[in-house]
């Protein structure tokens, strides 16, 4: 039997808890098998992103076309791409691709890293809301990228998540994803936003070990995709699958800061 694949295109975390790293974790822990195309190269640990490098536009079309030049992608989900040449070549690679093979792609917005260091430049903004998010089935933005997409100040109520939530469904995607867990109280609520709408609320868990869950989500999301998933059916099992790995993330103690979620949490079992 062949496993479904899903392809990340994204940055590298040498630290291994987010980016391209978190996002072949989580393919992995839900049974799709991952492809990848890098983006950018940092070097990062649970602390800080000490520096970031840009692979050029032309290598990471590169890799676009090599890998669906041999692979049965079923799925896309994007990541951190850095500056707006890489993010205008992506997109023009993949609506070319789209045309004939018209996959679902899910777009994580990263602007920012969990130690706060920011990720895309100001001038990148534009394009990605421009180019990228008409392409996606699924956009899942937390609050504060929500707010820099729409030049608003983020939502603090559920109905002002709500209201964002639509204003980007009018740039184009199908579904947006709106993520509470920047929000206050002891429940983070996030609101699925389009044909399908559909509400997940969970306890908010006390651990600083949270490195790398918008990526893991957004490629959770994908890999129940390419298993033929509907969107609210992945999205609900990507939204399970992350509470239970964000409970289990202070079983690993991985580094000093900001330590990552428990990807294998179901198969590793708990210590």
């Amino acid at each position: 039997m062949s496993h479904p694949i899903a392809l990340t295109i994204a940055g590298s975390d040498s630290g291994g808890g987010a980016g391209i790293q978190a996002d072949l974790k989580s393919f992995s822990a839900l049974g799709v098998f991952g492809a990848s195309v890098i983006t950018a190269i940092t070097a990062q640990n649970t602390r800080t992103v000490a520096a970031v490098e840009a692979v050029s536009p032309a290598m990471v079309v590169a890799q676009i076309d090599a890998v669906f030049g041999d692979l049965d992608i079923r799925a896309v989900k994007i990541g951190m791409l850095g500056g707006p040449d890489v993010i205008t070549a992506v997109a023009e690679r993949l609506r070319a691709l789209l045309e004939t093979n018209p996959i679902p792609v899910v777009l994580d917005p990263v602007m920012v890293a969990k130690s706060g260091d920011a990720l895309l430049p100001e001038d990148s903004v534009a394009a990605l809301r421009d180019q990228l998010i008409p392409l996606a089935a699924v956009l899942t933005p937390n609050l504060p990228e929500a707010a820099r997409l729409l030049g608003l100040a983020p939502a603090v109520t559920p109905s002002q998540m709500a209201e964002q939530g639509h204003a980007l469904s009018r740039l184009g995607a199908t579904h947006v994803l709106m993520k509470g867990g920047h929000a206050e109280g002891e429940t983070c609520t996030d609101l699925l936003i389009g044909p399908d709408p559909l509400t997940l609320s969970a306890p908010r868990l006390a651990t600083r070990n949270t490195h790398g869950t918008g990526c893991s989500l957004s490629s959770g999301i994908a890999a129940g995709l390419a298993q033929g998933m509907t969107v609210p059916e992945a999205v609900t099992r990507a939204h399970r699958w992350l509470q239970g790995a964000i409970a289990a993330a202070d079983d690993l103690s991985v580094g000093l800061g900001h330590g990552p979620v428990h990807h294998f949490h179901a198969l590793w079992g708990r210590s």
